[in-house]
């Protein structure tokens, strides 16, 4: 049996390989390691946490209070009796009892911790719209990134076909079927083929940066793609009218509602300090000399408590003043962020729509581009022209290749934002091909 220590050598050695060697990274498991590792989503979902205990914080003052406490006290008075101190006898005491109170009734209180605990809930939409952003961001990041591979791919066939016309330039320039001209120019169009590939190398690897910032990946790990696409779905050309419920699918629009109400409840915990206060204390033991003592006596007490706010200094009015401008100003975020709601969803539909045409239209004119370059390499292979038409026609193919790789990620922005503007950007998943 080899040693451990011969183990971890051969994972040392195996460990670059099976790097290389990792599974590709789909757009679902892109989503679900932004949702659990995003740095923004962390730190998100620590202040949610942190809302949630401060609500806890806020009940301790509405529940019983109950304490037990054991104290054995020894002591010895002295007493002044004509100008001479007198010394007393020594006492032992101790004593054993539970202590408890309890509020009945506090306005004010009950008030303050109803805002705590709807803050809480505030929070938890805020994390939740903090989600949608950090899996939007990723969604535009992974279709950037394979958008680069696809313009790779382009370019690369751009520089086979440049170079299959500059061998076919110099063959029939050797026939003498051909001039110099033809030649210097093939030569011209695959320079330029290379130089756009070296340009796009840089955006590459610039995507790829990007997304793995994203994904909290070191910069140097391995990492490829698994072709994603999203189906072409067509959307009605009426736009439904927006109502209360579809902007409560926002997380942002639902956490600002509910911030709201927390307003409110302030407001009304800031009015409610004006208001009597009742509690019930008392305490129930027994007292001895010592602990072992059998002399024993019960001992307790009881109390109501009724506090009655005179005057405080106007703070109460203070409290209420603030709370009822916070609650003006919230009502005004609310409604603004409503139109803008509403606006997201009618462009991201308006806007998918005419990304969709376009990539129709992008198709369309490749299908072209390559007949015309058919017609053009068959006319200069006949030596009925010379290779300008096919520089013209290649150049052009590449241009719609390039446009249709563009118009197919600018439909798959737009299906991200239709996704994120209504509120649900994991449907997203349930599109892609």
């Amino acid at each position: 049996m080899p040693s451990s220590r011969a183990v971890l050598l051969l994972l040392a050695a195996l460990a670059p390989a099976l790097l290389s060697q990792a599974a590709p990274l789909s757009l679902a498991a892109a989503l679900e390691r932004a949702d659990q590792a995003g740095f923004a989503v962390r730190l998100a979902r620590e202040s949610a946490n942190q809302a949630a205990a401060r609500a806890d914080q806020s009940r301790v003052s509405l529940l019983p209070n109950i304490q037990a406490s054991a104290a054995q006290r020894r002591s010895q008075s002295v007493s002044i009796a004509n100008d001479a101190t007198v010394a007393g006898g020594t006492i032992n005491r101790f004593d054993g009892k539970l202590s408890g109170s309890v509020p009945v009734l506090d306005p004010a209180r009950l008030a303050a911790w109803r805002a705590a605990r709807t803050g809480a809930n505030v929070a938890g939409f805020e994390l939740e719209s903090l989600r949608e952003q950090a899996l939007s961001a990723v969604a535009q990041a992974f279709f950037t990134h394979q958008r680069n591979q696809h313009r790779m791919s382009v370019i690369d066939a751009n520089i086979a076909r440049a170079q299959t016309l500059l061998n076919l330039a110099r063959n029939q320039a050797a026939a003498g079927a051909a001039t110099k001209i033809d030649v210097t120019r093939a030569e011209a169009q695959l320079a330029q083929a290379e130089q756009a590939r070296l340009q796009q190398q840089t955006l590459l690897i610039t995507s790829e940066l990007a997304l793995k910032r994203l994904l909290d990946l070191p910069a140097a790990a391995p990492l490829e793609l698994q072709p994603a696409g999203i189906r072409r779905i067509e959307t009605s050309d009426t736009t439904p009218a927006p109502d209360e419920a579809s902007r409560l699918r926002r997380a942002d629009y639902a956490a600002a509602s509910r911030a709201l109400e927390q307003y409110r409840q302030e407001l009304r915990a800031a009015r409610w300090q004006r208001l009597p206060a009742l509690s019930v204390s008392g305490d129930y033991g027994y007292v001895s000399p010592d602990l072992a003592s059998g002399d024993r006596r019960q001992a307790w007490s009881a109390a109501g408590v009724l506090s009655v706010p005179l005057f405080d200094g106007t703070r109460s009015a203070a409290d209420t003043r603030l709370a009822l401008s916070r609650l003006r100003a919230q009502e005004i975020r609310v409604a603004q962020l409503a139109l803008q709601v509403d606006a997201e969803q009618r462009l991201a539909l308006q806007d998918t729509r005419s990304r969709l045409a376009q990539v129709l239209v992008a198709e369309k004119s490749l299908r072209l581009a390559e007949e015309e370059m058919s017609l053009a390499r068959l006319r200069y292979e006949q030596d009925v022209a010379d290779n300008r038409e096919v520089v013209e026609a290649q150049t052009r193919m590449a241009t719609a290749a390039d446009s249709l790789v563009e118009a197919e990620y600018q439909y798959q922005l737009s299906r991200i934002e239709l996704c994120r503007s209504r509120g649900d950007l994991r449907s997203l998943l349930s599109e892609t091909l």
